[in-house]
């Protein structure tokens, strides 16, 4: 997991990402690759002609990402690591998935308190669907990756979490603890195949079957409060995007209350 993709837009979670995705590409060895992204505010007419305030809005974003340019440069610069920076205007999650094709993660948040634009469990949906890379969602108040603290891998036996512990196996061969902890009904092979798996990598993981009261997100949520792993590894919807939002859903409530970054993928 060397190459990682990193979010650039003055946000409110700007500072996890950007805080997560050093910590990320030191553990690895790896390179950062910056995407600043100008959202173009507005519709644009079919003569793609703008009104005179979208073209003010668009100024205005793209004076205030000039200024966040200048700023996290100069602190990229006395950073021990590689790294290059890409310039965009247009929808974030359409051009994380045009950058993506040779990043091995993405870096990007939960749901931002208040739900502050933008809306970054949208975001996550779309681009962990139609990227197909792993996703690294960081909550706003986060500060650091410890890529050798404690991993948590909520196992279902879906194809989704599955895929998603092999794309992210690398990072947790740096992990000094790995549990995988089944909730509620298995939906495939038992958590005993997945450890398998990681032990012919060298990691050898502990398996805990969690059999609280309460929903799978409940319980999944209550295991991240109490153990404050460095991170949790699940599998982005099981279900249709359509059904989760309707009937809410594991990924959808992880993605609004982590209290740790979340390890996503499809």
């Amino acid at each position: 997991m060397k190459n990682v993709l990193l979010l650039i837009h003055d946000d409110a979670g700007e500072e996890a990402r950007f805080q997560a995705a050093l910590d990320l590409v030191r553990a690895t060895s790896g390179h950062l690759t910056c995407l600043d992204i100008v959202e173009a505010p507005g519709l644009l007419g079919a003569d793609y002609m703008m009104a005179g305030a979208e073209i003010a809005l668009l100024t205005d974003a793209r004076n205030r990402e000039a200024a966040n340019r200048e700023r996290l440069e100069a602190r990229l610069a006395v950073e021990d690591i590689a790294w290059d920076w890409t310039n965009a205007t247009g929808d974030i999650a359409g051009l994380l998935k045009a950058e993506a094709g040779l990043a091995d993660i993405i870096v990007l948040n939960t749901l931002f308190a208040d739900h502050e634009p933008p809306d970054m469990r949208a975001i996550v949906s779309d681009v962990v669907m139609r990227a197909g890379k792993p996703i690294l969602a960081v909550p706003a108040q986060v500060r650091c990756l410890d890529a050798d603290g404690q991993a948590l891998i909520a196992w279902n036996g879906a194809p989704a979490i599955a895929e998603t512990l092999r794309a992210v196996t690398p990072l947790l061969a740096l992990a000094q603890d790995v549990t995988i902890v089944e909730i509620g009904k298995t939906d495939g092979p038992p958590a005993e195949d997945a450890a398998a798996y990681l032990s012919r990598h060298g990691i050898h993981a502990r398996i805990d079957r969690d059999v609280r009261p309460g929903t799978v997100a409940d319980a999944l949520l209550a295991a991240c409060r109490d153990r404050r792993p460095a991170y949790c590894v699940i599998g982005a919807y099981g279900h249709s995007r359509l059904r989760e939002r309707m009937i809410g859903g594991v990924t959808r409530q992880m993605l609004g209350q982590s209290p740790v970054p979340l390890l996503l993928g499809h």
